[in-house]
């Protein structure tokens, strides 16, 4: 029994292979594996070339494979892209109907079924996806009445007769490759899982979960990938909160609408990729000028422009910390994993409202869109901080007005919510005295400059790990520093490492502004090498680093042609450096 493999189906975008893998990973979620999968498509509706590759695993793991053990192939050019990744021996299921070859030369194993024929024997091709399912599960030996559920899960709301012909598609693509084969391929055979239950759902929808649970209620946003899943999962929930979401015309609506709400007292998140960020930068200094605490997450992607909407990237760091014109406090933080989405949410609301400041959520698409297993989260963690809201004021007299903006030790003012008697103030997005007046004295300048930027002082002791470190070496040969989705596939690659002797450390880099130079310095010291991989083509982590830490020391590993890390590419560039 082997202990992991990988599969992946392939296709034309529109004809079926979301809701194959879908259906296929949620069988495996019921026995308890683990999973983690990256989902390959087109910027379009329909058509291109389109695959989702699932890892399986009896143990955690947090990283796309570098190979593959199974293929489901729809059509000859889901063979051609993606036959390098099989392994020796490994197995190509594939539909007859396009007469499947594969390269010469290849060690694998074909089996061609007809997935089409017997699928429109059924009733309609569009089962071609659950056959396709079928054969592929039974090659394994796992047991159907499993998979069976699963279907009956998919496709239960549209009534028993349809459920039942699905589970029909299955059990006759099951009984031809095993006829065909003779049986479950013994190599393929998985070890059994913990049976333990686990979640299995994509960085967006626990995002979404965690601005719930943070009390998030309401949502405005305008649909883009990567992001648009938050919105589509926030759409189906919020109402039953007592909240709502709104789709505006385009991201300048949304972030202002999210400003005006949270200002109005109301938890209130938006989302959205680059281009929307973008749009959204005179806003998100409206924000930092009037201390209106506002959280956006930014679901990064390949740019600039349209670029590619649909591909892995990590190049908005720069925009996050930078894009706003003049100075403002701002907080940029970057999750790693599905559980930190959630969790980082709940914080991301705490320190908006704490600080009264924007609050930028990073993440990429390879995080935003992979699905893979999680820990059941543990509501009992969350706790609430709305910060520093006053409700019971004195009678304002004289005409004077509530002191809104304060000079204050940290510089954080108490905050009103409107309509609380005694909290009559302004709100304007030019300079303003403690009161809110428009003012253009040096001296109040200068006062209000400094009170609203000595806020970030302390934000790293805020955020849970502002750095995530497994350090077990003192002096380490190689410190591996990264951020976001990447964090996984740098501790697979170290496994590596520690078979070839090479002493390594990793660091993942979860507070990206207010950068937490300090936390980070001690361990760039001691190291011998360091080396910082980040999917962008001009090192915007490694300029952080080398502008807080210093260090010529410190070298990038790069990688900007839309794809994820594999294990091996960062494995093979850090034995490099030794």
């Amino acid at each position: 029994m082997i202990s992991q493999l990988s599969w992946k189906i392939g296709g034309q975008q529109g004809e079926g292979v979301e809701s194959t893998d879908r259906i296929f990973s949620t069988a495996l979620n019921r026995l308890g594996y683990y999973l983690y999968g990256y989902r390959h498509f087109s910027s379009r509706i329909k058509g291109g070339h389109t695959n989702n590759k699932i890892r399986i695993s009896t143990k955690p793991m947090r990283a796309i494979s570098d190979d593959l053990d199974i293929l489901v192939a729809f059509d000859q050019e889901s063979i051609d892209l993606n036959v390098h990744e099989l392994r020796p021996g490994g197995v190509v299921v594939a539909d007859a109907k396009f007469n499947p070859t594969i390269p010469e030369g290849t060690d694998a194993r074909l089996f061609p079924v007809p997935i089409t024929s017997i699928a429109e024997e059924l009733g309609t091709s569009l089962m071609k996806n659950m056959v396709a399912s079928g054969a592929s599960w039974a090659l394994l030996g796992l047991p159907l009445e499993v998979f069976n559920k699963a279907v009956e899960e998919e496709f239960g709301r549209k009534g028993p007769a349809v459920v039942e012909k699905n589970i029909e598609a299955v059990s006759k693509g099951a009984s031809f490759v095993l006829e065909l084969a003779g049986g479950p391929i013994k190599d393929l055979e998985l070890a059994p899982a913990d049976g333990q239950q686990k979640l299995f759902m994509i960085g967006n929808d626990a995002i979404g979960l965690g601005a719930l649970a943070a009390g998030c209620r309401f949502m405005p946003a305008y649909p883009i990938t990567p992001a648009s899943e938050i919105m589509e999962y926030l759409i189906k929930r919020l109402p039953k909160f007592g909240g709502t979401v709104i789709q505006t015309e385009d991201e300048i609506a949304a972030v202002t609408m999210s400003i005006g709400a949270n200002y109005g007292g109301v938890r209130t998140m938006t989302a959205s990729a680059g281009p929307g960020l973008s749009l959204m930068m005179e806003a998100i200094g409206l924000s930092g000028m009037t201390e209106t605490p506002v959280v956006i997450v930014n679901t990064q992607r390949g740019g600039p422009s349209t670029g590619l909407p649909t591909k892995q990237e990590q190049s908005d760091l720069n925009a996050m910390v930078y894009g706003t014109h003049g100075e403002i406090p701002k907080v940029v933080i970057a999750p790693s994993s599905i559980e930190e989405c959630f969790y980082d949410m709940i914080e991301a609301f705490n320190i908006a409202d704490k600080y009264q400041v924007p609050v930028i959520v990073m993440t990429d698409l390879q995080l935003s869109l992979g699905k893979q297993s999680s820990d059941i989260l543990d509501f009992n963690k969350i706790v609430i901080d709305r910060g520093n809201i006053v409700t019971d004021l004195p009678e304002l007299v004289d005409g004077k007005l509530f002191k809104r903006y304060e000079l204050t030790e940290n510089g954080v003012s108490p905050r009103v919510i409107p309509g609380v008697k005694g909290g009559l103030h302004h709100v304007t997005g030019v300079e303003h005295d403690e009161t809110g007046r428009p003012s253009e004295s040096p001296i109040n300048r200068k006062n209000m400059m400094d009170k609203r930027l000595k806020k970030l002082n302390d934000v790293h002791t805020q955020l849970t790990n502002a750095i995530k470190v497994d350090a077990p070496h003192e002096e380490p040969d190689l410190l591996i520093i990264g951020m976001g989705s990447i964090g996984g596939t740098i501790d697979e690659a170290r496994g590596r490492l520690d078979q070839d002797g090479l002493k390594t450390n990793h660091i993942t880099v979860r507070l990206i502004h207010p950068f937490p130079a300090d936390l980070l310095a001690p361990y760039v010291e001691k190291a011998k090498k360091v080396l910082v991989i980040e999917n962008n083509a001009t090192g915007q982590l490694t300029d952080q680093i080398k502008l807080h830490v210093g260090h010529a020391k410190i070298q990038s590993m790069l990688k900007y042609d839309g794809t994820p890390f594999l294990p091996s590419e960062i494995h093979n560039e850090c034995k490099e450096l030794r």
